[in-house]
């Protein structure tokens, strides 16, 4: 899995966008409804930052904002590290790991495509584990 291309193991069906102007509590709700921890702010189809659900506990919440009057573009990480589909997702994890982040865009030509979380590498063993678990309970 660590050596395949990160355009096979991201995901794109949590690939969550919206523009800087849209307010933290906005934000929020779209990342509960969608199930995600991150939002990719993007202007004009460009990616200009990443804001993640430690960015509303961090810079919001314990900062004393509103939510409901801060826009994700006051308080997004902006120029956020990205990744181009084709790198090797073993490389990017070890980026992700080395600099602390949970999530990390995948863009093609300065356009989100799909994002990669530290969960990207946990789900496909997890599955892998949770069939074998079950193989075992029916065999006995």
């Amino acid at each position: 899995m660590y050596s395949m291309r990160v355009k096979s193991v991201m995901e794109r069906k949590k690939l969550l966008v919206a523009p800087p102007g849209t307010t933290v509590a906005k934000a929020a709700k779209l990342m509960v409804k969608k199930n995600v921890g991150a939002v990719m702010v993007v202007a004009e189809k460009r990616l200009v930052g990443i804001f993640t659900e430690r960015d509303a506990v961090f810079r919001v919440i314990a900062a004393g904002r509103d939510p409901e009057a801060t826009t994700i573009g006051e308080v997004m990480t902006p120029d956020p590290v990205t990744v181009d589909p084709n790198e090797i997702f073993g490389r990017v994890l070890l980026a992700m790991h080395e600099q602390g982040f949970r999530h990390m865009p995948v863009v093609e030509n300065g356009e989100p495509v799909g994002i990669v979380s530290s969960r990207s590498a946990l789900d496909p063993e997890m599955e892998e584990f949770t069939a074998e678990t079950q193989r075992r309970l029916s065999l006995r």
